[in-house]
């Protein structure tokens, strides 16, 4: 059965603040903790075409994939699909943002499922994502709402 997580978490900064820091592919490896790079590999409007490599996991493998992805400013959406799923058959990802009374709302849902070679199944890395979306969405709020007191 494939896979399906869906986090969320509230940012106190303004929703554009928010959607700018979070959508700056470029500066994701300072934004994300386990993105050691982004190469833009195209771009076409609102679509980006872009490899992202992680930092060595624990066991020292760097894993790397294309992905696309494609803002929607007027519906506060964003969908991304890897190219090269490499251990994945397939993997969706939507990022739905919503202005609320604590300030934005950031919540990313994923869909995919593993393949049999892979080194985890699906349940093992809906585990992985949930603890992995926690750890990085905060990353996110403490930096943006930081940003936030700056301005």
């Amino acid at each position: 059965m494939p896979g399906h997580t869906d986090n969320e978490i509230v940012i106190a900064a303004p929703l554009d603040l928010v959607w700018e820091i979070t959508n700056d592919l470029e500066n994701w490896p300072q934004l994300f903790s386990e993105y050691a790079s982004v190469e833009v590999l195209e771009r076409d409007g609102d679509s980006v075409r872009f490899r992202l490599t992680m930092h060595p996991d624990e066991n020292g493998q760097v894993w790397s994939w294309v992905s696309e992805r494609t803002t929607d400013r007027a519906s506060l959406a964003v969908r991304a699909r890897r190219v090269e799923p490499g251990p994945f058959e397939f993997m969706d990802i939507r990022w739905e943002y919503a202005e609320v009374p604590a300030g934005t709302k950031m919540r990313w849902v994923q869909d995919f499922a593993m393949k049999p070679t892979a080194p985890v199944d699906d349940e093992g890395m809906v585990n992985h994502i949930n603890r992995n979306s926690r750890i990085q969405m905060q990353l996110i709020r403490e930096k943006v709402e930081k940003k936030a007191a700056e301005l």
